[in-house]
């Protein structure tokens, strides 16, 4: 994919770390609904906290997972980060392909099931604990992939050390120095 220019990408850097903290306050949100609708002896508290999931997972859900998906795509195909070339690139890939897969086709369904089960006047039973589980192991997930998106561990990934070093034999002249501009373009 052809690499994306410096304005473009800084404006893409800003959509994706928004949605992604979007998506880590919408979990967070979630568990505090879930627990609240768990610990309450109040029905109509319980209720109250499972619709209001279910406004959260019907209108916020799928866009912020989806968007937070496709932008960190972009933004690592149009980068010299590459998507394969570091392994905390292609773990959190990885990551966020699994999450967005569990909100829409497990979580959300979740939500919309207990909701109405509560609205009938029947109790939530085990399904309202996972809807504090699913948001608990989530909120986990989300801070790793902030976590390894700072550190930046593990270094390259196999792939990623054939692209550096196949980048550097030839940014290295005859006389066997690296010019300056062939060091710049080495460095993501």
């Amino acid at each position: 994919m052809q690499q994306l220019s410096r304005p473009a990408r800084r404006a893409l850097v800003v959509v994706h770390v928004s949605v992604s903290v979007g998506w880590l306050g919408l979990t967070v949100g979630l568990l505090a609904l879930g627990i609240t609708a768990q610990l309450t002896a109040d029905p109509a508290m319980a209720e109250a906290a499972y619709r209001s999931m279910k406004v959260f997972a019907d209108w916020l859900i799928v866009p912020i997972s989806l968007l937070t998906l496709l932008s960190g795509l972009v933004l690592s195909l149009g980068t010299p980060w590459g998507l394969a070339r570091y392994r905390w690139v292609f773990a959190k890939f990885w990551l966020t392909l699994a999450t967005t897969g569990a909100s829409i086709f497990a979580l959300r369904p979740n939500i919309d099931h207990v909701a109405a089960v509560v609205a009938a006047g029947q109790p939530a039973g085990a399904a309202g604990v996972d809807l504090v589980i699913a948001p608990a192991v989530a909120t986990a997930a989300y801070l790793f992939a902030t976590a390894i998106s700072v550190l930046k561990p593990w270094g390259p990934t196999r792939h990623g050390r054939r692209v550096r070093d196949t980048a550097r034999s030839s940014a290295v002249g005859k006389s066997g120095r690296r010019t300056k501009a062939a060091s710049d373009s080495l460095t993501p």
